[in-house]
């Protein structure tokens, strides 16, 4: 194989390499690369990240190949093709899957072995995309274990449309493996079916918000016959099923309520049971319930961890484990122990999760934003499998969606409320120190700084890519929160300078 090294391969220009370096500088983050197109995100840096990909994956888990798939973003194509010509242009194979949801690539690099990326820029607006880079068998890659070296090689890569040679002649053609996506797909819906049982729901409606994303691809392959499965027996209504990175009718961004409006209003037009809402990439779902309202992240995450937790001790497993961020309610960790299951507290990112996931050998974990990961699916996260779990428990105990959930929905939540500030180390230490305002039975550090009452949480934490801090607060009754919640903004608001 081709040696990455300085020397090693025809150097790009110097104004090329400090193109690269400052497109990456900004676009590489913590757990991902996202970039506006074509200002820092274009089809030179991809070449060029898809090159420093293959060297950084070889280095880490001697793999020749990487699997590859994108959205249906305008740019993504292209992206995806100049990803996987970096790949080949390093001496290395691209498995190019087309068209797929972040689930399915992450299912592609389990059931194959293999390294992936996912072109991407999940929920993002329309003028960014990006790209989710896994280890073999969906394995977490962090700045730390692999972002960084691959932020290093690129800039080094050989321009886009030129050999490793040194020659001009044009970057290898990679055509779309056809062969792996179907098999991809036909395994994915197995899996999913197996697991969840829900080709045998009958008498529900259900609708789906596809938001003109991934999911739209994903209602025929896992609800319809177009993986080659008999069509599920209840009735499912899609809305902007039309692929369309442009995203003519609202984004693709679950977590912004404006968003949720039009499935919601369909719940109630329709007298559906339920009502799913899926991002751009279809990695993550929101639930609706036949009341048209948004139901609690936390509290899917409680009801799915508790059938998992069954799950695992039908297999023999004494006590399994559930991994659950530090920002879900109370009532998440509460149903685990409740289960017999184990707790595991984590930081907030999928990065960290997936590896603590295999540490710990847990059978599921669930974050606040609605990222829910199972170890029946390589330890990555699957939107479209929480929902096949909601459904398939809504029809098994036959009660509304409202009351499903009721048990696992006990408390008041502020969601995540955003400041920006300038020096958001700052602000964290000084609500450290002052802490004492607050009368917490405990402190702690695990992500940002937490605050623990009799009834209440609250914690502050720095964004990851952002000069942000996030807010979250928790209480036993909606007065307690308010106080609370106004109490920390009014903290931070004082120091935003």
């Amino acid at each position: 194989m081709t040696d990455p090294r300085p020397g090693a391969v025809p150097s790009p220009s110097p104004d090329l390499v400090e193109a690269r370096t400052t497109a990456l500088e900004s676009a590489v983050g913590a757990y991902d690369i996202r970039g506006r197109i074509p200002d820092q995100l274009d089809e030179d840096v991809l070449f060029a990240l898809g090159w420093a990909t293959a060297f950084a994956m070889s280095e880490l888990e001697s793999s020749a190949e990487v699997v590859v798939g994108h959205d249906m973003r305008p740019s993504s194509p292209g992206f995806a093709h100049a990803f996987a010509a970096g790949i080949e242009a390093a001496g290395y194979r691209a498995v190019l899957l087309g068209l797929c949801s972040t689930d399915q690539l992450y299912f592609a690099s389990g059931i194959f072995d293999l390294p992936g990326a996912m072109i991407t820029a999940s929920h993002n607006p329309a003028d960014y995309n990006g790209i989710k880079i896994c280890g073999p068998r969906a394995a977490g890659v962090s700045l730390a274990s692999g972002l960084g070296r691959i932020k290093e090689l690129a800039p080094q890569a050989p321009t886009f449309g030129r050999a490793v040679d040194g020659s001009h002649s044009s970057a290898p053609a990679v055509d779309i493996n056809e062969v792996a996506a179907a098999d991809m797909r036909r395994r994915y819906v197995e899996r999913i079916r197996t697991l969840t049982h829900v080709d045998e729901v009958t008498g529900l409606k259900v609708i789906v918000d596809c938001g003109n994303g991934m999911a739209g691809k994903l209602l025929g392959e896992v609800f319809g016959p177009d993986s080659g499965f008999a069509k599920v027996p209840f009735d499912v209504i899609g809305l902007f099923t039309e692929l369309d990175g442009t995203f003519p009718n609202h984004e693709a961004n679950p977590l912004k309520p404006e968003n949720l409006l039009d499935v919601s209003q369909a719940v109630l037009d329709h007298g559906a049971d339920l009502g799913l809402a899926f991002d751009g990439d279809a990695d993550r779902c929101f639930f609706i319930d036949e009341t048209g309202a948004t139901m609690s992240p936390s509290a899917i995450g409680a009801l799915v961890a508790e059938r998992e937790i069954a799950r695992a001790k039908t297999a023999g497993v004494t006590e399994p484990v559930v991994i659950h961020n530090l920002i879900t309610s109370r009532s998440v960790p509460a149903t685990i122990t409740a289960a017999g299951g184990r707790a595991v507290r984590s930081k907030v990112g999928h990065s960290g999760i997936k590896t603590l996931m295999r540490t710990e050998h847990a059978v599921f974990a669930c974050e606040h934003s609605a990222h829910f990961y199972f170890d029946e699916f390589y330890g990555a996260d699957s939107g479209m499998l929480a929902a096949c779990h909601l459904i398939a428990a809504l029809a098994k105990t036959k009660a509304p969606a409202s009351r499903l959930v009721a048990d696992y929905d006990l408390y008041a939540q502020s969601g995540e409320i955003n400041f920006t500030v300038t020096d958001p180390e700052a602000v964290l230490t000084a609500f450290s120190a002052e802490s004492v305002h607050f009368p917490a039975n405990t402190v702690d550090d695990l992500d940002g700084i937490g605050l623990q009452g009799e009834d209440w949480w609250i914690n502050l934490r720095m964004s990851n890519t952002e000069p942000l801090v996030r807010l979250n607060v928790e209480a036993s009754d909606p007065q307690r929160l308010r106080e609370l919640t106004a109490q920390a903004s009014d903290f931070v608001e004082a120091r935003r300078q």
